[in-house]
């Protein structure tokens, strides 16, 4: 599981992330909204209210670290699903709105969380223990991946590289413990190994960013002499 430490470094980069997203989500109106978007079965409306109200769950789990006291995010998935439903009946301008103030809140939770508490041991709704420095892989890969989803112009090409190279390690990170992953070697286009699967094995290779949105579902590859390895499906 990836993580990353604290600091003004990785703040920025969380903020330069919010506001990417609210600048491209100030653009919609009521019918853009509403359109579908690159998630199966989901409107742009939903992708928002997915994000607005996963700043708040967040914070609950940095708020367990800041006191002890165990604070789910989620009541169970019933709950998060239909706080998504519910989000996403509202007008563009509210649900705007309700993004900036929940990602405002986690932004100040994140940057005055003390010392003591990044090394506090959480459990995410996905059930893995962790520290929140977890939580701040988790944030900043969904900000910068649901941004693409919209299908408003944005790619995973444009993702700054910091940003980037972090939800790559993620997503790589992810598939290095999954079942069902194929033998094969992952490397950029510089040449520069990024991972071995299995045992390592025929070689993909490609610009991180062409990579990363192979590896989250997001884009294509060209295919290899061997073939591209099938992956299952990542979260």
């Amino acid at each position: 599981m990836k993580e990353i430490d604290p600091g003004p470094a990785v703040f920025g980069e969380l903020q330069r992330a919010t506001e990417r997203l609210l600048t491209a989500a100030t653009t919609l109106s009521d019918q853009d909204i509403a359109a579908p978007s690159r998630l199966p079965g989901w409107t742009r409306a939903h992708v928002l209210s997915h994000l607005a109200a996963q700043a708040p769950a967040l914070e609950r789990l940095l708020t367990w670290a800041r006191t002890g006291v165990r604070t789910d995010q989620y009541a169970d998935r019933a709950a998060r699903d239909s706080e998504i439903e519910a989000g996403a009946l509202l007008p563009a301008t509210d649900l705007v709105a309700r993004l900036r103030e929940s990602a405002q809140s986690w932004q100040h939770a994140v940057e005055t969380l003390p010392g003591p508490a990044w090394d506090a041991t959480i459990v995410p709704f996905t059930g893995e223990s962790c520290t929140p420095r977890r939580i701040l892989v988790i944030r900043l890969r969904e900000l910068t991946l649901h941004l693409v989803d919209l299908d408003i112009g944005h790619e995973v090409s444009g993702i700054p590289p910091t940003a980037r190279d972090i939800v790559l390690d993620d997503v790589v990170g992810y598939y290095a413990e999954a079942k069902q992953v194929p033998a094969f070697t992952l490397r950029d286009a510089e040449g520069v190994e990024l991972a071995r699967f299995n045992g390592g094995g025929p070689v993909v290779s490609a610009a991180r960013a062409e990579l990363l949105a192979w590896l989250s579902g997001r884009g294509g590859l060209a295919d290899t002499p061997d073939g591209l390895p099938v992956l299952p499906p990542w979260i």
